[in-house]
């Protein structure tokens, strides 16, 4: 079988061999892929692995030796630099999380609700996860939602935009814990219905809707503005925008919070089989790229980075999906055509391991940027957010650190206070709270 030269230095250098017994190794089916590979780009090497062309045991190993090998400057030393070059950027996997975008759904975003039911935690959160020290995927996002409240200082009363809202799982739990009023907005119909449905006797609204329609909500402006893995599906012409939309949204002396995944570096374009199939018109930006958006209109008041824990969570999902896929694969059979059933797990598969070996390789960053409103440097200076903790102790950057341990102040005692008043009362993660 013929390996074109510049994917076997790739292959070598990854220690990938084609027909190896390794996990990580290649069982090829499709002897024609690699030629294809060279001219129509990662749309080859993912359709190719969705209809059978190749298989790998370990297909997220697979992909980090290959990003691995694709930061190797040396590869292109004297050896057809243009085609290394070109090779690499097709197995680069320039990833989004598989959530809605901006203007546009995934159209496997809208899937039968029972596959994001088996795949995702209890309140479907459907982002990075923080897992220092936490044991579950239902804890380690249990961490994310509390770092997230923490950060922006939530107290009752407040009103809070949650832009790309998700199934809601956010809204709820800072409506119930924090005694905060949300409004959700989302462009996923399957997504809004839910939330709806599921959390109608929390203080909560759900809108459809991207992020035109952001200046037309009636409770503007907000005291806090959240946005989870949302940034990364628009395209990076559209953050500036964006940027400047939740300025006008925000009080002058409210917080905002960008939870969204970054790129080590500046990509020059998204990956091809990905923009087609998951995330249409999607790039990730640089940090150079985001702080240049955000610091006309903010000062960037904390900058957090945990992508390692995406790796983490897209595995939680790859694992919880595949045990429940034989029980799911007869549900999907009755309400879908046969070959999009057929076809899922492997897409499935493909996306989720390809985001984790992105991650795994420190190309992809998930940032927690927290913002506060540029002129308000003239008026006071907001204390430091991520310093506070609901019993004034810890930084929230240690916070999971101790969060198994935390215990609602004891009734009747004074509570911590901030720049914005009273802290909550009450223990966002004991279980005795917990209605969801």
């Amino acid at each position: 079988m013929h390996v074109p030269a510049p994917v076997q230095r790739v292959l070598e250098a990854a220690d990938v061999q084609i027909g190896g017994v390794r996990p990580w190794d290649i069982r090829l089916h499709d002897p024609e892929l690699w030629d294809r590979i060279l001219w129509r780009e990662s749309l080859s090497l993912g359709d190719s692995y969705l209809c059978g062309g190749w298989d790998c045991d370990a297909l997220d190993e697979l992909l980090f030796r290959l990003l691995q090998a694709g930061t190797d400057r040396s590869l292109t030393d004297g050896r057809d630099p243009h085609l290394v070059h070109q090779l690499i950027q097709e197995l680069r996997i320039n990833l989004q999380s598989p959530g809605p975008s901006i203007r546009t759904v995934s159209p496997y975003d809208d899937l039968h609700p029972q596959v994001h039911a088996a795949m995702l935690d209890p309140l479907r959160i459907h982002s990075c996860a923080s897992w220092e020290h936490a044991d579950s995927l239902e804890q380690a996002q249990k961490h994310t939602l509390l770092m997230i409240c923490e950060k922006l200082c939530l107290r009752p009363g407040q009103r809070l935009l949650d832009i790309g809202c998700g199934w809601g799982g956010l809204a709820a739990y800072a409506a119930h814990y924090y005694g905060v009023e949300v409004v959700g907005v989302s462009p996923s119909l399957e997504q809004v219905l839910y939330a709806r449905r599921q959390w109608c006797h929390l203080p909560v609204r759900f809108e459809l809707g991207d992020d035109r329609q952001l200046e037309q909500l009636a409770e503007a402006p907000f005291d806090r503005i959240v946005s989870v893995g949302l940034r990364e599906h628009g395209g990076l012409d559209s953050l500036a925008r964006f940027s400047a939309c939740i300025r006008r949204m925000l009080r002058t002396d409210g917080l905002a919070l960008l939870h969204t995944i970054g790129c080590h570096q500046h990509a020059l374009r998204s990956d091809p089989w990905i923009d087609c199939q998951l995330v249409p018109d999607g790039q990730l930006p640089s940090p150079g790229q985001l702080a240049a958006a955000v610091t006309p209109h903010f000062l960037i008041e904390d900058w957090q980075n945990f992508g390692s824990d995406y790796d983490l969570t897209l595995m939680a999902w790859y694992r919880r999906f595949e045990a429940a896929w034989p029980q799911l694969r007869s549900k999907l059979t009755a309400s879908w055509d046969l070959t999009r059933a057929e076809t899922l797990p492997r897409f499935w598969r493909y996306s989720l391991l390809s985001c984790a070996a992105f991650f795994r390789s420190r190309q992809g960053q998930l940032w927690q940027v927290l913002l506060s409103p540029a002129e308000w440097a003239a008026l006071d200076r907001p204390p430091a957010c991520r310093c506070i903790r609901s019993d004034g102790a810890l930084p929230v950057r240690r916070i999971s650190a101790a969060a198994s341990s935390l215990q609602p102040p004891t009734p009747g005692a004074s509570l911590p206070t901030n720049r914005w008043g009273p802290l909550t009362p009450f223990n966002p993660l004991e279980k005795s709270h917990d209605p969801f």
